[in-house]
């Protein structure tokens, strides 16, 4: 509807500007008149006009829209959370280089301890903003990043009573702790990864 109104706004200005040649376009006089092309059909001489490229623009239908609406949350979730998954990556194998240098197992302890109270203030308010959805994808790019799902590496590093825990508040949150990261079935997160990487944003 909205589409024909526009055509037929277009098509009654045409001839309206048609009109008000064809009464003038055999009279030149006085400065203020504008020669124009014409074509002659029969015994009447007729102002011939190219008029400028335009585009005539209708609303998506609601299946597009809907899909360009997911895609957009999609992408933007990722944009969110992909540094996070970058950072996590980094201080896992930072933590596993020192790990691998403390045979004590008090020492290990405190250490993770400290860790913990460290990344807590760093990134606690952040990461406690986002949104479920967007922490679902935040935990299939840090498999992306890491290797590993966040039930491994909670495991690894607290242990599986910890782990298992976690994974219950997850369950009752939508969530899932073992969710691992496909390059086929996430490839739409995998190109938005590589735009992001592309264009360094985050850096």
């Amino acid at each position: 509807m909205y589409r024909n109104s526009i055509l037929f706004l277009i098509s009654a200005f045409t001839c309206l500007l048609l009109a008000s040649y064809n009464g003038h376009a055999q009279q030149r006089s006085g400065r203020d008149s504008i020669p124009v092309r014409a074509v002659i059909y029969g015994t009447d001489t007729i102002p011939s006009i190219t008029l400028g490229i335009f585009e005539v623009v209708d609303k998506l239908p609601k299946r597009l829209r809907k899909q360009r609406e997911k895609w957009t949350r999609l992408r933007n979730a990722v944009y969110v959370t992909y540094p996070y998954a970058r950072s996590a990556s980094r201080i896992l194998k930072d933590v596993g280089a020192q790990l691998a240098t403390m045979p004590d197992k008090k020492k290990r302890k405190a250490y993770l301890k400290s860790k913990e109270k460290e990344l807590k203030e760093q990134f606690g308010d952040k990461l406690t903003n986002l949104s479920v959805y967007q922490g679902k994808i935040l935990m299939k790019l840090i498999h992306r990043e890491t290797g590993e799902n966040c039930f491994e590496i909670i495991k690894e590093l607290k242990g599986g009573f910890n782990a298992q825990l976690y994974q219950t508040v997850a369950f009752f949150f939508g969530g899932n702790l073992k969710s691992e990261y496909d390059r086929e079935e996430d490839r739409d997160i995998e190109s938005i990864v590589q735009e992001m990487q592309l264009y360094n944003y985050y850096n």
